[in-house]
């Protein structure tokens, strides 16, 4: 194969942090690799703009957070690349708006019930074979919407759907309960998982996500090729010939995909998936999840004593979060739109959607200050509109599938072939350091599988 400029002894699909990640464990083997990425650009779901034209900073429009405790993986990275992080903003008062305005005294008693007994059921959770676990099968069976109307209580079902929907970008009603449970447990319990303290998965976030682009400069110069979508993968005489879209073929002896699951379908496999990962793929889909940063001269939010939070069940805005970078005088706080009500919202025209966006945001911050300065730059980024993500954060199951030979399947080889993601991560599925743990996972993977090291 040497003597052929596109034979590798591996090709990674895919130029975000899990396929880079998987890229670092073939490259310190000394193999020879390539990596192919469909988009423009290194990075995947994590995505850097400028926060106003000729200013300084940052907005993160992808993936953002990460915590120096549980999140190892990531904060290595962070740490080797010498990157500042920037500690998420708790302090202040946080606005909420549900259906009845405002939750009360009560309604708080029930959320702490609530988180009780979801933590009881998460700690029962089998990380390493889900479909083992106590209760696996019936949970498994329904939804998480099923699951919550057991705790008969319509506050109960409320909140959990708003849990769904900020984390995974769906409703209640669109996955398996077992999936939503396992998901928790992989990212250390409810408590952290929805936290912005110290141990939560929104404790930190990295002044200048870089990520990739480190990562892609540790490897060779040339190695990692853009704008190369692979469109079909052959298994034939021990190896895999690889087809991308600008009509370049590549030899491998391995193939590492770093695909979300659902995109699969997108690549021709010959001979096709076993029948357990093609259901996989028809199974899963990424929820939909898209931001909008509204960036200000000042933090004015910050002299109200306000956190920069607001949260809705049923505006466009599901909720926001304070992103500023004091350090490069950036100062914003970004809007998530997710599940049913960012669908909707997503139908509308650029402009319509910026003013419906500014109005819900005035009239929730309206109520603790007593004017709301115009923003000095509006950024959106819809992920369900890239063709290469599809939504976010990671794809969810639908019931019977995480308890089933397609949810057991989701990080088994196919032949030549290696699978990462997020998704696959045994722990902090979904997120930044689930993606790098399932690089390495790969990575290794196929270097013990190779035995040897480069040519």
């Amino acid at each position: 194969m040497a003597s052929d400029p596109n034979s590798f002894q591996v090709v990674v699909v895919g130029a975000g942090l899990s396929g880079l990640r998987a890229a670092r464990e073939v490259h310190n083997a000394g193999l020879s690799y390539v990596v192919l990425e469909a988009m423009d650009r290194v990075g995947g779901k994590t995505l850097s703009v400028q926060a106003s034209p000729g200013g300084k900073g940052v907005l993160d429009m992808g993936a953002a957070w990460i915590n120096d405790t549980t999140q190892s993986e990531i904060y290595n990275l962070a740490k080797e690349f010498g990157f500042d992080l920037v500690e998420q903003r708790t302090g202040g008062t946080n606005l909420y708006k549900d259906d009845n305005g405002e939750l009360d005294e009560e309604q708080l008693k029930q959320v702490d019930q609530l988180f009780q007994a979801i933590t009881e059921y998460v700690e029962k959770c089998n990380l390493e074979h889900p479909a083992e676990g106590p209760d696996a099968e019936q949970l498994d069976s329904v939804t998480v919407k099923d699951f919550a109307d057991g705790f008969n209580d319509p506050g109960a079902s409320q909140l959990v759907n708003a849990i769904t929907r900020s984390l995974l970008g769906v409703e209640s009603h669109e996955l398996s309960a077992l999936f939503f449970l396992d998901v928790l447990k992989r990212g250390t319990g409810l408590a952290n998982v929805i936290s912005d303290h110290k141990d939560g998965g929104q404790h930190l976030r990295n002044r200048n996500q870089a990520f990739c682009d480190r990562l892609a400069a540790g490897l060779n110069p040339g190695s990692v090729r853009t704008s190369s979508a692979v469109t079909s993968i052959t298994q034939k005489d021990g190896g895999c010939i690889v087809e991308t879209s600008n009509g370049t073929s590549y030899k491998a002896e391995k193939v590492i995909v770093s695909a979300p699951t659902a995109l699969y379908s997108r690549i021709r496999f010959d001979p096709d998936l076993p029948p357990a990962k093609k259901k996989l793929s028809q199974s899963t889909e990424s929820g939909y999840y898209s931001k909008t940063a509204l960036v200000f001269q000042e933090p004015w939010w910050h002299a109200a004593d306000l956190s920069g939070e607001y949260s809705s069940s049923d505006g466009p805005i599901g909720f926001t979060r304070d992103t500023c970078v004091a350090a490069d005088g950036q100062y914003s706080i970004t809007c998530f739109h997710t599940g049913d009500p960012g669908r909707q919202w997503s139908k509308l025209s650029a402009e319509e959607r910026k003013q419906t966006v500014l109005r819900e945001f005035c009239a929730a911050f309206s109520k603790a200050v007593d004017h709301v300065p115009e923003p000095i730059n509006v950024v959106e980024k819809d992920w369900t509109k890239d063709e290469w993500a599809r939504g976010g954060p990671a794809p969810i199951m639908r019931p019977g599938v995480l308890g089933g030979e397609a949810g057991t399947s989701i990080c088994a080889p196919f032949g030549s072939i290696h699978f990462v993601g997020t998704e696959t991560s045994p722990v902090w599925r979904g997120y930044m350091d689930g993606a790098v743990r399932s690089g390495v996972r790969g990575g290794k993977e196929v270097v013990a599988a190779l035995g040897k090291q480069a040519k």
